[in-house]
């Protein structure tokens, strides 16, 4: 990921709750010269983790609603079954001035607009894990009174961890289920990799890291090339070579399918518990 140095965000970046996400994104945008420790605010139940973004120069509060009020932008980041509590700390202190960036899995547009009011700007987004390493796959869609402006101000915070795409809310199911749940595919296809390379027999540390670097790299070559993965997979395979041999056995065992129903599947999960 690039790490030019960016111009500065002049917003106060408000957390409510200090969890590990929170964190990546602070860190990210500190990194990223976007905001200093400064111009974060937070507050968690958890000491350890206020303690840790005051080690950065960020400002803990007691309340959710000392944060909002010492915030621009405010990150809605605590788990899905308190969002509507801790919105409904802050709805007295919303002001026009203010954006609502949700990354609360599963609570929709219309139950964030409920909790914090008609007149907020509601932006909710669906990161990936990744995030923590400043290499987030986003997509987010606008609620409430959100407009242009605050869709570009989410953007500009993402793209310091990563990428972020605006799509229709419906979509969002979609998003969780490729880039919400994909690590945890992207997880086992390296471990199984690493197993392979294991039973042919590589120690497990060198294994394990040819895996991930060869994920790491196949990726980079789609994202910087823009050629069509399969374009680039028939690259690799020679005639009568290793690499098609090693195709046609995943084909076989119908890994392509698999793939596609993994998604399909966690895609329609989200679904049913945005609707719980």
């Amino acid at each position: 990921m690039a790490t030019a140095t960016a111009p500065a965000l002049n917003k106060r970046i408000g957390f409510l709750g200090s969890g590990q996400m929170a964190e990546a994104l602070a860190r990210g945008l500190m990194k990223r010269g976007l905001v200093s420790g400064d111009h974060i605010a937070c507050n968690d139940p958890n000491p350890a983790r206020t303690n840790l973004f005051k080690s950065f120069g960020a400002t803990p509060y007691e309340s959710n609603a000392d944060v909002a009020r010492n915030a621009d932008v405010i990150f809605v980041a605590v788990k899905p079954q308190h969002v509507a509590q801790v919105l409904s700390e802050v709805r007295p202190v919303l002001t026009e001035g203010h954006t609502v960036v949700s990354i609360a899995a599963g609570i929709t547009i219309d139950k964030l607009v409920e909790a914090a009011g008609p007149d907020a700007h509601v932006v909710r987004v669906m990161p990936n894990t990744p995030c923590l390493v400043g290499e987030t796959a986003a997509a987010m869609c606008l609620g409430g009174k959100a407009n242009a402006d605050d869709e570009k101000l989410v953007r500009t915070i993402f793209e310091a961890v990563g990428k972020i795409y605006t799509v229709d809310e419906k979509l969002l199911a979609a998003v969780t289920g490729l880039s919400g749940s994909g690590p945890a595919y992207v997880f086992l296809m390296i471990e199984a990799l690493a197993d392979g390379g294991v039973r042919a027999g590589l120690p497990r540390d060198i294994a394990q890291a040819l895996a991930a670097q060869t994920v790491l790299g196949s990726a980079k070559m789609v994202l910087e090339t823009g050629t069509h993965p399969g374009a680039l997979k028939d690259m690799v395979t020679s005639p009568a070579g290793t690499t098609i041999a090693g195709v046609h056995e995943l084909e076989r065992a119908g890994v392509r399918a698999a793939f596609m129903n993994a998604v399909v599947a966690a895609t329609d999960r989200a679904n049913q518990l945005s609707k719980m």
